[in-house]
């Protein structure tokens, strides 16, 4: 206590003992004098130190745009300058019987279409939610809070210039048909006027395929199919499992091969690809003449270039590298990708490109994640990022590795062993060794004892980032976005957002399950379990020439309830398990489930 304080306490108590005194007396009261004259006011203390910057706040808002009927999973998110938003209904249960009242069509099978009437470049803040199915018409159909989900084909539909079918795969040897896909995935619109131009979809099966419908939509947002075709893929030797894309700033769809690289976090190529007991790929057989065709030129990002020509054509870019792509993501700068590994043990990578708008030629770098120390909560958990450059190299150059491959048969087969890349020789590669190992050293009998080139890191990419120190622990890594208009305005400094001021601009990533790889013990990420499989959405600020230097979470799924069955063990009403993300004119982010709800959700989160 005070000096002064503690003399006015003295004072208090005596002007008290006073007033008992005197009223013990009964006396008369006196009258009260006059107030005082105020003292002068005291000079201002010296200001006080600012306080610690508070945790913002959680503010973001999630709003259910649509679901999708049961079995599917939304795919092909893709949103036109012009607003329209274009998604799949993939793989949806053949079992469904309720004819949709829009389309006069059941969803029993894989579906492209639009949410025609509605603008998504001009939505209301304030949008409701569309309900949570309830009836069997509302389970089996597709529901949406705006617009009307449009059909525009779905599987083995007949248009003209395509009377084999839509999805429907040939063998590219014998030109017999092979796969009836119901996969549709990755959506790219190439505009040619207003209201009109191209519509590529991905179809992503053994062998894959992408769809390419001319359409045009009327003064009321209604489209029509003028006509389609199957994208020629011969050119490439086929084409395996088209699952996402985007399309590149010069308007070139970007379409991804998954699946087929079958190399885990211990191996590379497996040893029993022309085991002559054993000799199915997974349907890759049914691309080519030979049961086992070359691995080597399957897995990676295919450019489908004169998109809007009678004869699309395409060109495998070896140069982002081999791995289980999901979809690659062009910077304004038109030179640098972001690519996902959608896998366990995955790595996310980058390429620069030697010139712009030219992927042929550039540089791999594999990013490598600091975990923010004593964080473990996958909501608030963050990770610094640097980048480990793999290799540079050409489409030309990596193409004539690849063609050592070719001819391989089961006459080349040992049991036991790879007929192509070894760990030992990636490790040899990592080393800095001068020649690759002898066979008897664990090494492939292709470069047994040759010198030591850059191959690993554009045909075994995943191992080759890992053992350079790249951070390969990436579960289901999936979609990828920028708004590049947003992009381009932050970090290049040209406006192109109309009435707003946009300083800074993310690429956004969707992670569909939040364990194996990220919750071990061990390595560079080590997130608690807590959320697993309902997984969650991150973002990375776009920094000076395009870089990333940090990842945050965004919003992640519920907490995951172990003990549950089926779509229970997620909160319908928060994320489960998402898949494509694609970012908005106003930075709002719309998000496609590929989970195990009943229903699966396309969400429209508003991080503001």
């Amino acid at each position: 206590m005070s000096i002064t304080l503690k003399n006015k306490f003295k004072l208090s108590a005596l002007a008290l003992s006073v007033a008992f005194v005197l009223s013990a007396c009964n006396g008369d009261d006196g009258k009260a004098g006059k107030n005082g004259v105020d003292g002068t006011v005291g000079e201002a203390g010296a200001p006080g130190v600012d306080g610690a910057n508070g945790i913002d706040g959680s503010v973001g808002k999630l709003t259910r745009i649509a679901t999708v009927p049961e079995g599917a999973e939304v795919t092909g998110l893709f949103l036109t300058d012009e607003g329209d938003l274009f998604f799949n209904v993939q793989h949806p249960s053949d079992a469904n019987t309720q004819v949709d009242a829009v389309n006069g069509k059941l969803f029993n099978t894989g579906t492209v279409g639009v949410l025609r009437g509605v603008n998504f470049n001009d939505l209301p803040d304030n949008l409701a939610d569309s309900p949570v199915p309830v009836t069997e018409m509302e389970r089996q159909t597709v529901m949406s809070a705006v617009g009307e989900y449009q059909i525009l084909g779905q599987t083995n539909d007949i248009f003209a210039g395509l009377p084999a079918g839509l999805g429907v795969i040939h063998n590219i040897v014998s030109g017999e048909k092979v796969v009836e896909s119901n996969t549709p995935d990755f959506n790219g619109f190439i505009p040619t006027s207003d209201g009109e131009g191209y519509l590529f979809s991905n179809w992503e099966s053994y062998p894959g395929g992408v769809s390419r419908m001319k359409i045009k939509k009327d003064s009321f947002g209604k489209w029509s199919v003028i006509d389609a075709m199957m994208v020629d893929f011969d050119q490439v030797a086929g084409t395996a499992a088209n699952c996402f894309g985007s399309v590149s700033p010069w308007g070139t769809p970007l379409t991804s091969e998954e699946w087929i690289v079958r190399s885990s976090v211990d191996t590379t190529t497996d040893a029993s690809w022309n085991d002559p007991e054993n000799t199915s790929t997974d349907g890759i057989e049914a691309m080519t003449a030979p049961d086992f065709p070359n691995p080597y030129r399957y897995g990676y990002i295919a450019e489908i270039t004169k998109p809007t020509e009678a004869e699309p054509v395409v060109v495998k870019h070896y140069t982002i590298g081999r791995y289980e792509h999901e979809n690659s993501v062009v910077m304004p700068d038109r030179k640098t990708v972001y690519s996902s590994q959608d896998d366990t043990g995955g790595v996310l990578f980058k390429f620069i490109a030697d010139n712009p708008e030219d992927l042929s030629s550039g540089t791999l770098y594999g990013a490598k994640l600091t975990q923010d120390a004593g964080s473990t909560e996958p909501s608030t958990t963050g990770f610094d990022v640097s980048w480990v450059e793999l290799a540079s190299a050409s489409n030309a150059g990596i193409e004539a590795w690849i063609s050592e491959y070719d001819g391989i048969d089961t006459s080349d087969y040992v049991e036991g062993q790879t007929s192509y890349m070894t760990m030992a020789d990636v490790q040899a590669w990592a080393n800095g060794d001068a020649t690759y190992p002898s066979v008897e050293n664990g090494g492939s009998a292709v470069t047994a004892g040759q010198p030591m080139d850059d191959r690993a890191a554009f045909l075994e990419s995943r191992q080759a980032a890992r053992l350079k120190g790249a951070t390969a622990e990436w579960r289901k890594l999936e979609g990828l976005s920028i708004n590049h208009d947003r992009a381009l305005e932050a970090v290049g400094g040209v406006e192109s957002i109309a009435g707003e001021d946009v300083t800074q601009a993310y690429l956004y990533m969707g992670i569909a399950d939040i364990d194996n790889t990220l919750t071990d013990d061990e390595g560079d990420i080590r997130l608690s379990a807590r959320v697993k499989d309902c997984g969650g959405v991150y973002r990375a600020k776009l920094e000076e020439n395009y870089d990333l230097a940090r990842i945050e979470p965004v919003i992640m799924g519920g907490t995951y309830r172990s003990s549950l069955d089926g779509a229970e063990r997620c909160d319908v009403n928060q994320l489960s398990q998402p898949d494509n993300v694609i970012v908005m004119k106003d930075g709002r982010i719309l998000i496609g489930e590929d989970g195990f709800q009943e229903n699966n959700t396309l969400w429209m989160y508003d991080p503001k």
